[in-house]
């Protein structure tokens, strides 16, 4: 006779319904398919709720993304849905859109507008890793006062050298600008606000500002979508959460010296590999990171195959400035490492005890 449920450990019952659910979205056009799904897997290896992926992709790539997420194993499956769209831009000229920054970037603008029915999202950009569970930036949602809606890191931590304070002609949030690389949304606080903005004197929605802003600002624009982010913030400073650098952690932290504190001193949560840094030799502990979980096999003992390699990789990599702090970039994913072999453990060898 079967045994009643009750007596499993919770983590085998059925998960928690969609309204628990971690929302993640990404736009990966062109070549971007593998380091999407290496952000992808990172996401799910450690995390411990479910995950819902909204892909915003080209035609072309849906049939890839489709095969590839289904080949992963079971007990990794289980652990997200996927939903793959097209590209689309509700308003305005769609090619002038398209042009913005890199190929389809400015689709993230119009997530608030696509995607009704979700309350919050974590967006972030392809080449971001995740180092421990995505539950632990869905949090800080949790933090938001009751004018926030939308969290970021600064651009920079030293503002006199950073880009915004010293190049941008337009308007920027706070002392040195924000990276949009990892954006957490409370997107239903954001389509129920009017912003304050340089194009009339009243408030605009969300989805009625950007093409006005956009034609305003296009000519003083270097970074695309990321630099309209900071001018809609710069007018409405009260709707953001900065959270620190350890969440959204880029060469510029350790190429030039180590100047994110927090990652210091918590090691790195969530590493973004801008400057295309996973693919060429000019930043190799970034590269050695992207590498280690992209050629992970699923069933493997994470420690075995992942972090000892990792390490012996982050011995060749001394001799650069982002080398000589491995501990930064090894803290959280050791942790995170532990805490998934130890959940491991107990609920699979715990259920093989039960059911004899």
């Amino acid at each position: 006779m079967l045994q009643p449920l009750t007596r499993y450990p919770r983590s085998l019952q059925a998960g928690p319904p969609p309204e628990f659910w971690i929302h993640l979205a990404v736009v990966a056009c062109g070549n971007r398919l593998e380091e999407t799904l290496v952000m992808l897997k990172s996401a799910v290896l450690f995390s411990h709720r479910k995950i819902q992926f909204h892909i915003f992709t080209e035609e072309s790539l849906k049939p890839e993304f489709d095969k590839q997420l289904r080949e992963w194993p079971d007990s990794y499956t289980r652990k997200f849905e996927h939903r793959v769209y097209p590209i689309t831009f509700s308003v305005g000229n769609p090619q002038e859109w398209k042009k913005l920054f890199k190929p389809c970037a400015a689709q993230r603008l119009f997530l608030p507008v696509i995607l009704k029915d979700v309350d919050s999202l974590l967006y972030v950009d392809t080449d971001v890793l995740f180092l421990r569970p995505v539950d632990d930036i869905w949090k800080l949602l949790r933090k938001f006062n009751s004018t926030q809606l939308a969290a970021m890191a600064p651009e920079h931590e030293i503002p006199k050298i950073g880009w915004y304070s010293r190049f941008a002609r337009h308007p920027f949030y706070g002392s040195a600008g924000v990276n949009s690389g990892v954006m957490l949304m409370n997107l239903t606080r954001i389509r129920s606000t009017q912003f304050k903005n340089s194009v009339i004197p009243t408030g605009l929605a969300w989805g009625d500002m950007l093409y006005p802003l956009y034609q305003k600002y296009k000519n003083a624009i270097t970074w695309g979508d990321q630099d309209l982010l900071n001018i809609i913030f710069y007018f409405n400073p009260e709707c953001l959460y900065v959270f620190p650098c350890q969440w959204n952690y880029r060469p510029d932290h350790c190429m030039y010296g180590s100047n994110c504190k927090e990652a210091e001193r918590e090691g790195v949560s969530v590493l973004h590999g801008n400057r295309g840094v996973y693919h060429d030799d000019k930043q190799p502990t970034f590269r050695a990171l992207y590498e280690a979980i992209r050629d992970f096999p699923f069933q493997d003992n994470l420690f075995q195959s992942m972090y000892y390699p990792l390490q012996l990789k982050f011995l060749e990599t001394v001799h650069t400035l982002c080398g000589r702090i491995p501990q930064v970039f090894l803290k959280q994913i050791e942790k995170s490492m532990r805490r998934a072999y130890e959940k491991h453990v107990i609920i699979h060898v715990g259920a093989h005890h039960q059911m004899h």
